[in-house]
């Protein structure tokens, strides 16, 4: 697979940007912006990583992880991959 699929990221997008609303109280527009600006979108859309296997709260981790320490790696979801 050269890219991930259209439905795949939108699947994406939606529930973890209503994870990122829900939990931190920002809007579905500024959830949604801070998602698709972070280092873990960016790794999600990497086909090469294949993270379509990730559940959605897996990325919210790493998404977490990433707002904590700057890095999505440090996520305790990949760590116990």
């Amino acid at each position: 697979m050269n890219k991930v699929l259209p439905f795949i990221l939108d699947y994406y997008d939606r529930e973890v940007s209503q994870m990122i609303s829900q939990k931190y109280g920002y809007s579905a527009m500024d959830a949604y912006k801070k998602f698709m600006f972070s280092k873990t979108y960016e790794m999600l859309s990497n086909p090469e990583l294949q993270m379509w296997d990730f559940s959605c709260f897996g990325i919210f981790d790493m998404w977490e992880a990433e707002q904590r320490t700057g890095d999505p790696r440090n996520s305790i979801y990949i760590q116990r991959c």
